[in-house]
């Protein structure tokens, strides 16, 4: 589980900004919270709402950890030379400042028994910075855990401007140094080059950050319909899955056909009254822009990890988002503690959100975005309305309007 977020220099957040999602330990539980790692004390909310006026930095915050797993998993194979995908806070000192991202979760002490349910767990430090004037150059990449027997941070690895890389005995450089010192590029990851090289311990984080999936796009645009009826068309675990949800959330959709087209994968939707089944070229926007996003959430549900979802409601309806949101509360549905991290404007939303679970974004007049949790509000009580509250101001990060 993810448990702290550090952002500084990444497009509208400027100044450092710090996301801990950690709660206090007289925070009401009611299935929203979980241990940071299986058998801690500290425990974090399984949802993380961020709310704000638009472009307030909310999609910022959400391209952080999709920058973090593309730079961990795909940043080897991308074009050499070329600049990241991302940019720094458009002012002339922070141009030619680095770029720095950290982020805190929980994971095996011993990290290649990632699938034994009897391993011991522990809290990681993952660091990324990117050069000052040079875009393309990381200055810094370290990871650092704490497992139980010890009594302070151990560096697993700490990766320096130069190339050099410094491993703890647990990684496991030794036999893997000379050919990584060959092939590392500056612009790419240690771990997605030690991928390449089959590097057991890269592996299996490359294993676990492949469970951080969303609709952020650094590099592509979104699906088009076409995409999302070859995916199902390819993956039909997903349409009974979505089967099983549609009827409870969409009142005239009975169930999705797929099949494999003469031109193509096609996808089509039994109503209930009509005869015919309709394409999906004849389907709400709503329900073509759930069936691109359902895959998304139940995988991260089905497996553990986190869905990453910009603008969840913008095609939701406002009663069903509440719906999807209690999915992952539910420890039959999400019985590995998955997170969904979200962008949203449905204030009603706030109805069904606690204090630890909402943030809100909210520029300067100079465009620097600032990240701050309902938790933090002094003098606000849990039986407070959030909603009439956050659209009357109090909160600040609404539009301001006139």
């Amino acid at each position: 589980m993810l448990y702290r977020v550090e952002i500084e220099n990444f497009y509208s957040i400027r100044d450092r900004q710090v996301i801990d999602l950690r709660a206090r330990a007289s925070a009401d539980d009611d299935g929203r919270l979980a241990p940071v790692w299986p058998g801690a004390q500290e425990r974090a909310p399984k949802v993380v709402a961020l709310y704000g006026a638009n472009a307030s930095g909310k999609s910022n915050v959400l391209k952080a950890l999709s920058f973090v797993r593309w730079f961990l998993d795909s940043s080897f194979s991308a074009p050499r030379g070329q600049p990241l995908p991302f940019q720094r806070f458009n002012d002339p000192e922070c141009l030619q400042a680095p770029m720095r991202i950290a982020i805190h979760a929980g994971g095996p002490e011993d990290i290649t028994r990632g699938g034994d349910p009897d391993a011991p767990y522990c809290g990681y430090a993952y660091e990324v910075v990117i050069g000052g004037s040079d875009s393309v150059s990381v200055m810094r990449e370290s990871l650092h855990y704490r497992p139980a027997r010890a009594r302070r941070q151990i560096r697993l690895f700490e990766r320096q401007a130069d190339g050099t890389v410094r491993a703890d005995k647990a990684f496991g450089l030794g036999g893997y140094r000379q050919a990584l010192e060959k092939v590392l590029r500056p612009d790419a990851s240690a771990v997605a080059t030690l991928v390449q090289l089959d590097h057991p311990y890269a592996a299996a984080i490359a294993g676990l950050v492949a469970r951080v999936n969303g609709n952020i796009f650094l590099e592509r645009v979104d699906e088009t319909d076409a995409g999302t009826e070859r995916f199902y068309v390819e993956n039909p675990v997903f349409v009974e899955a979505f089967n099983k949800e549609v009827q409870r959330i969409d009142l005239g959709v009975r169930a999705l056909e797929v099949h494999a087209g003469p031109q193509g994968p096609i996808a089509l939707f039994r109503h209930r009254g009509l005869a015919m089944p309709m394409p999906l070229l004849f389907q709400s926007h709503g329900t073509r822009q759930f069936l691109k996003l359902y895959p998304l959430l139940f995988a991260a549900l089905d497996r553990g990890g986190i869905a990453v979802m910009d603008e969840l409601d913008a095609a939701i309806h406002p009663m069903v988002l509440p719906e999807l949101v209690r999915w992952f509360y539910d420890p039959d549905r999400n019985p590995h503690d998955a997170q969904l991290w979200m962008s949203c404007h449905s204030a009603s939303l706030l109805e069904d959100l606690s204090k630890e679970e909402v943030f809100f974004c909210e520029k300067d007049e100079r465009g620097r975005t600032e990240v701050y949790g309902l938790a933090d509000i002094a003098g606000l009580g849990r039986r407070d309305n959030f909603y009439r509250k956050y659209l009357g101001g109090a909160f600040g990060a609404v539009p301001q309007i006139g």
